[in-house]
């Protein structure tokens, strides 16, 4: 699992590098997307959970999730995404590797083996028994293990982007005043010769 886990950071760290050529944004920026996406599928499982169960659980469950909600906006969402990208910038600056690329690496690899191994179960179960809650709790182990990849890279300098270049290149530039319809206008109007005055 090691040499999987090796191979399918190299790609990720490709991927997010040919992402950042292309848009300007980087790994940190899709970790972010994907954290996002993953407190989403969480509130979902939790807002079907709260529905089938009794009162206690769904009281236990209202104040967990209140009291999670309150930690992500004095966390996560407290700080711009550009903090965390600046930050980045200046270890690649330096010369430094990222250092959850070794920190993680057991915590990627839990997480890749119940990615591979609970597949087919949830599978099984979401196609005869019509548990929504597995599929949730599948996509919230899958979300989780692509942010663990997405944070163990390294991104490229700071670039603007080849879709922004292009975007700003196609945007339809703005009128000078040498060319302005007004200054045709007067140009025709006045006539030949001398200040146009006849004899």
């Amino acid at each position: 699992m090691t040499y999987i886990d090796s191979v399918l950071l190299n790609l990720t760290e490709w991927f997010c590098r040919q992402f950042q050529l292309l848009t300007g944004r980087t790994n940190v920026w899709l970790a972010v997307q994907f954290t996002n996406l993953s407190i989403i599928v969480y509130f979902v499982w939790a807002g079907v959970y709260f529905w089938s169960s009794d009162i206690l659980a769904r009281i236990a469950l209202a104040l967990f999730c209140c009291a999670l909600l309150y930690v992500l906006t004095q966390t996560i969402f407290k700080v711009p995404i550009e903090a965390y990208e600046n930050d980045a910038y200046r270890r690649v600056a330096k010369g430094f590797r990222n250092p959850r690329r070794v920190r993680d690496v057991r915590l990627r690899i839990s997480f890749l083996t119940l990615s591979f191994v609970l597949f087919y179960p949830i599978l099984f179960v979401h196609m005869n028994l019509r548990v929504p809650v597995a599929l949730l709790t599948y996509t919230l182990i899958v979300l989780t293990t692509v942010v663990l990849y997405l944070l163990a890279c390294d991104p490229l300098s700071p670039c603007a982007g080849k879709l922004k270049a292009w975007l700003r290149g196609s945007a339809p530039s703005p009128v000078t005043a040498s060319e302005s319809p007004s200054v045709h206008l007067l140009n025709v109007a006045q006539p030949p010769g001398d200040g146009g005055v006849q004899k």
